[in-house]
């Protein structure tokens, strides 16, 4: 197993993964899986400024987590929110945890403050993996999505990622980090507690 950053060549793998949650599950509020050309449209539009992950194994991209703007404002600079998806095969073997710590890492190293995730209620499998990853439940909102003939609730999840007194500085793009910052965060069993490790 290895994380890596994602490249436009992982968008068909990338696509695989996630249309089954777009096609079968209200996990995804929209209804038609994007096409590989739209996935690498997705990819180069979030690298480098926020980190694309994706967890590979010898036969391909397992899983994938990204951060993206939370909102378009200002002050919102150094909030992001983030998704992670896994292959079927993979589900429930704690990879999930693996790559979305490796993802907080990153993100971290960035100089980014919080990060947010929207989750479509019910999903015990993505609360359980936000809370073991430090979120905590901040809000519900009610009947937010209509899909598969039902209203889902969204409730929404957030971790600080450091420190939110003083000024911050600008955060960090991805290929700016420093030699050998973002290899750090992206070795496999390097989280293996729920706070993130320390960053001078």
């Amino acid at each position: 197993m290895q994380i890596r950053l994602a490249t436009p060549a992982d968008a068909v793998a990338i696509r695989a993964i996630y249309a089954p949650v777009v096609v079968s599950t209200p996990i995804s509020f929209e209804l038609e899986p994007p096409t590989a050309e739209e996935m690498v449209a997705r990819i180069t539009a979030v690298l480098p400024t926020y980190p694309w992950l994706v967890l590979t194994d010898g036969s391909g991209v397992a899983g994938y987590a990204y951060g993206r703007q939370f909102q378009p404002r200002p002050a919102y600079r150094w909030s992001v929110e983030t998704s992670v998806y896994l292959d079927a095969d993979h589900r429930g073997a704690g990879l999930g945890r693996v790559l979305y710590r490796s993802l907080l890492d990153v993100l971290a190293r960035q100089g980014y403050r919080q990060a947010l995730a929207g989750v479509a209620l019910p999903n015990p499998a993505s609360v359980a993996l936000h809370e073991a990853c430090g979120f905590r439940l901040t809000g519900v909102q009610e009947k937010l999505g209509w899909k598969l003939g039902a209203w889902h609730d969204v409730g929404w999840f957030q971790r600080e990622l450091a420190p939110g007194i003083g000024a911050p500085a600008a955060p960090i793009a991805v290929d700016h980090l420093p030699p050998g910052t973002l290899a750090a965060a992206l070795q496999l069993g390097a989280h293996h507690v729920d706070g993130l490790p320390d960053h001078p």
